[in-house]
């Protein structure tokens, strides 16, 4: 039998189409996922790559004269944060609303895990960044193009829709990024 005898022709609608599909879709959306949680990955790395090189002074240090939360509590609170970020994706990968947390919210939190977290060790802020941008990298690894592109109205986009992916990149692929390039500046680093 050559080559030829073996191909089927594909017709749109058949069911050998409607696999293909599926298989399109999935390779691509875990290639759009993929990428997602490498950026998760790699913000998380940056931030405890430059954190542990930090002297304690450092780490003791303000953030910034309007921060002035020590740089160990910002590594902390990322850390801490990722769960609650991967859920709130979750929620508009799933087409449901997030009308409920509100910017005024988080400073309430992010305050309070400051008070809490005031003597906290590098050790312990880089164990918890370095396994909870893992966990998120890997819930993201799992989301859909479909699910990606599923929007929902979100309170801290002021109840735009936006989709899911916007919510993974504007808060659990972005928070590294941005407390890193603020640390530094404040380090003078």
């Amino acid at each position: 039998m050559n080559a030829t005898a073996k191909i089927r022709k594909v017709t749109p609608g058949s069911d050998k189409a409607k696999v293909q599909e599926i298989r399109r879709k999935t390779v691509a959306g875990s290639r759009r996922a993929e990428s997602l949680a490498r950026r998760i990955e790699e913000g998380a790395a940056k931030l405890a790559g430059f954190a542990e090189r930090l002297s304690e002074n450092e780490w003791r240090s303000p953030v910034s004269a309007t921060d002035r939360r020590s740089v160990g509590v910002v590594v902390h609170h990322v850390a801490t944060v990722y769960p609650i970020e991967i859920q709130l994706a979750r929620a508009i990968a799933s087409g449901n609303p997030v009308t409920d947390v509100t910017w005024e919210l988080v400073a309430q939190l992010n305050g309070r895990h400051a008070q809490e977290q005031v003597e906290v060790t590098k050790a312990a802020a880089l164990e918890l960044l370095r396994k909870n941008s893992k966990e998120a990298a890997a819930v993201v690894r799992a989301f859909t193009d479909e699910q990606l592109d599923n929007a929902a109205p979100f309170s801290l986009s002021f109840g735009a829709p936006v989709t899911a992916q916007f919510v993974i990149e504007d808060h659990a692929l972005r928070h590294s990024w941005h407390h890193l390039a603020k640390i530094r500046k404040g380090l003078g680093r």
